[in-house]
């Protein structure tokens, strides 16, 4: 016995709000989960950049610090201690003006051969040897001095440019009333590195007096390629600023070119709101015309060296942090018009269908014509 085949029939109207019904909630709900998940990505992102932005500002600080402490420490070494106290013994009962007349007639002669006699102890003396082999054990102290408290040199790792550091930019800073403990200087640059100038002074053990320093040239060049080196995907950077915006370090830039950032516009008004300094992220329209996710993070340098006002930043594309999502989003909200379209269409058709069978049902009624009453009698009869 043959099998008879079944058919379901649904009406096209029937249909057509069924799918309505289900696709117009479920693109809707896409749509919203796409722009949901866009902002969770961003705060994301944010917490990643936040993340990165206050670790490089935290080895910055520990760079800077420990160079810091290794010159503090050279200071307060008793053969240092010691020898600052012997060479000062050649001031007492020199009058200011003999100091300086020594100091001149000294200076004078530096850079010719008389100087040798004198240069050869500074370079050879106990002391000197102390601080070379602190210079090999720590290669970042690429050069030692210290003086007295007269600014003259009696100990070094290097001959200095000048016998008496009196003019130098650190002895203003540690003989000025109220000088900080320890001077740290802007960054300096030169062919082959970039450094700064670390000053500590010398006290005298029980009172506590001022009676010589102890400088040194460390370098920064590995902090600063490390940091160069912090490569995000393919537009992302990380790179060190001061307060006023100048890059001081970045990929191809150096202090040298006084570079201005353009991610600090955004950043200053966002450190103008407690929001934006909790944040520490945020997203800024450059002069390119590229939207860039920004997170940046104060080292806390300046309080203690007003010369290091330094900021890490962290800059990326932000189609580039946010491709995925992106993608998913447009992909959600392309399904949503392109849904909508779709019943859009349906209903159009059903709507024209349904008006052409109205119209159908309307031409055939006239031509029905009833039948007379005569006509009628007369079959009957």
């Amino acid at each position: 016995m043959p099998f008879d085949s079944s058919e379901f029939h649904i009406p096209f109207q029937r249909l057509l709000l069924a799918l309505i019904l289900i696709l117009v909630p479920i693109s809707i709900f896409g749509l919203y989960i796409g722009m949901q998940a866009s902002q969770q990505v961003q705060q994301m992102n944010g917490a990643y950049f936040r993340t990165i932005a206050r670790g490089s500002a935290a080895i910055t600080s520990q760079y800077i610090g420990e160079q810091v402490n290794q010159v503090v420490q050279i200071a307060n070494e008793p053969s240092v201690q010691v020898a600052v106290t012997e060479a000062n013994k050649a001031y007492e009962n020199l009058p200011e003006s003999g100091i300086r007349a020594r100091a001149d007639q000294a200076e004078a002669k530096w850079n010719s051969a008389e100087s040798d006699p004198l240069l050869k102890k500074i370079l050879g003396s106990e002391v000197a040897n102390s601080i070379r082999r602190q210079h090999e054990l720590n290669p970042k102290l690429l050069s030692v001095v210290i003086v007295d408290q007269a600014g003259a040199t009696l100990a070094a790792t290097d001959k200095p440019l000048h016998y008496f550091q009196t003019e130098s930019e650190y002895w203003r800073a540690l003989s000025a009333k109220g000088a900080p403990k320890t001077y740290v200087s802007d960054v300096h640059y030169d062919d082959h590195s970039q450094y700064i100038s670390i000053s500590s002074p010398v006290y005298q053990e029980g009172s506590g007096r001022f009676i010589g320093a102890v400088t040194a040239l460390v370098d920064v060049s590995p902090l600063f390629t490390y940091l160069n080196q912090q490569q995000i995907a393919r537009t992302g950077h990380v790179f060190l600023i001061r307060d006023d915006g100048t890059v001081v370090t970045a990929p191809g830039v150096t202090p040298s070119e006084r570079v201005t950032s353009e991610e600090y516009a955004a950043i200053r008004d966002a450190l103008g709101s407690l929001h934006g300094r909790e944040s520490s992220y945020l997203t800024a329209t450059l002069r390119t015309g590229e939207t860039y996710f920004i997170g940046f993070a104060d080292t806390s340098l300046k309080t203690a060296y007003p010369n290091l006002p330094w900021m890490i930043v962290v800059s990326q594309e932000l189609r580039e942090a946010e491709g995925p999502v992106r993608t998913m989003a447009i992909f959600a909200m392309l399904m949503t018009v392109l849904s909508l379209l779709i019943l859009s269409v349906l209903g159009a058709y059903v709507f024209l269908h349904r008006k052409q069978r109205i119209q159908d049902i309307e031409e055939e009624k006239p031509d029905e014509e009833p039948e007379e009453p005569s006509s009628r009698h007369a079959a009957a009869s």
